[in-house]
């Protein structure tokens, strides 16, 4: 079975591009619309750990 990470509904789509580019103004990463090849692997991944972060902080701020 093939692993599709595609998101389809474009409300969600905008909501994870409005997230993510929170995330990489938090950790400081320059990150535009569109293709971002002028990324590092280290500001890459910050933006993806920020991103984690705030799920995870989120959901135990839920389960209170």
């Amino acid at each position: 079975m093939k692993s599709n990470n595609r998101i389809n509904i474009p409300e969600a789509r905008e909501a994870m591009d409005k997230f993510k580019m929170e995330a990489a103004s938090e950790v400081g990463v320059d990150l535009k619309q569109g293709y971002n090849g002028h990324l590092t692997s280290r500001e890459a991944g910050s933006v993806g750990g920020q991103m984690v972060k705030k799920m995870i902080e989120s959901y135990e701020q839920n389960l209170k």
